[in-house]
């Protein structure tokens, strides 16, 4: 059973206004946004630093389950480009008592192209340059949700060798532990 606290993931490519969601949803559901950009700005100045991210977001995905088993609104504005990150970060909130919301974010490639230079140009504090062959490697990577996860439909087996997705979210992200183990509260 989930909680009236909810667990928010913001999800889709650079540019095509996650943080920007991910603000109104905190402003208006008193939530603590997570946002790794900010962190990876902050403390190294790059949007990655030799494996430096996967390790931060498994120290805010973990603050996150904290913040949701406390109680509390959260919304991680990650990007979680596969599925299987997405089903990781919805087990983790359902371990932690509260309900999962999907947020995905889509605009026109130009569009989200001419939007991710223009929040570099505007607050190059909160974001990265992006080249072109950067755009052109996320846009490949990227793997939308379906009809089936936006509507929160059944899980489908975690990937094989795991016994679930909490296992897989403490493989994916090195700082994660498997949140299935966590002592309750």
């Amino acid at each position: 059973m989930t909680g009236p606290h909810t667990l928010h993931l913001t999800t889709g490519l650079p540019g095509t206004g996650k943080t920007t969601l991910a603000r109104r949803i905190a402003l208006a559901e008193n939530a603590i946004r997570l946002t790794p950009d900010e962190w990876m700005q902050a403390l190294f100045g790059a949007s990655d630093r030799d494996g430096a991210r996967d390790i931060l977001e498994g120290r805010l995905l973990w603050v996150a389950f904290g913040i949701a088993r406390a109680g509390a609104n959260v919304v991680v504005d990650f990007g979680c480009w596969s599925p299987q990150e997405r089903y990781a970060v919805r087990a983790l909130a359902e371990c932690a008592g509260a309900r999962f919301r999907l947020h995905h974010r889509h605009l026109p490639e130009a569009e989200r192209r001419r939007r991710a230079t223009l929040r570099w140009e505007q607050t190059p504090h909160e974001t990265f340059p992006m080249s072109e062959a950067d755009h052109d490697r996320f846009a490949a990577a990227y793997q939308a949700p379906d009809a089936g996860e936006l509507a929160g439909g059944p899980y489908p087996p975690p990937p094989e060798g795991l016994g679930s997705w909490t296992a897989y979210g403490a493989q994916r992200w090195p700082t994660l532990p498997d949140v299935a183990l966590a002592p309750p509260r």
